[in-house]
């Protein structure tokens, strides 16, 4: 078979990849790369998922999930790599999702920074705390045991 002299062991693989052997055999459970198995069971990666284990490695790099990462190499062959359009078109993606999450953080941190500034962590006024609390208005104590 002419594809055959593309083809890698695990081993071979892992090394240039620089992942362990268990987190390849984890990425084809997953079914983020694909391999063939030879007449005595060995796996035999084509050389297009050292791309591919490039891909996932860098995704994973900026916090991207396995199953958004699968979704883009859905459409791929057993032998094919992404290609740069592909990891521009979900960078571009990414990059919305990551602006999101950096607005949450910020919105995280000036949430803390205001309870550290008051230092109150009072249960009547700080919203951190006890937010949305209704039975304050009523005072302090067991509220709900004390109505019934």
């Amino acid at each position: 078979m002419a594809e055959q002299r593309f083809e890698i062991t695990i081993g071979e693989l892992a090394k240039r990849a620089g992942v362990r052997t268990s987190a390849l055999r984890f990425y084809e459970d997953k079914g983020l790369i694909m391999s063939r198995r030879t007449s005595g069971n060995q796996r035999r990666y084509h050389r297009a998922m050292l791309r591919r284990v490039a891909f996932i490695l860098a995704a994973g790099e900026v916090g991207i999930p396995l199953d958004k990462v699968a979704t883009m190499l859905r459409g791929l062959g057993d032998t094919e790599a992404p290609s740069p359009a592909m990891w521009h078109s979900a960078a571009a993606e990414w990059n919305t999702e990551i602006d999101e999450r950096i607005a949450m953080l910020r919105r995280m941190k000036d949430r803390l920074n205001g309870c550290i500034g008051c230092g109150c962590l009072s249960f009547d006024v700080c919203t951190m705390v006890n937010p949305r609390d209704e039975l304050a208005a009523e005072g302090a104590g067991p509220r709900r045991l004390l109505h019934d």
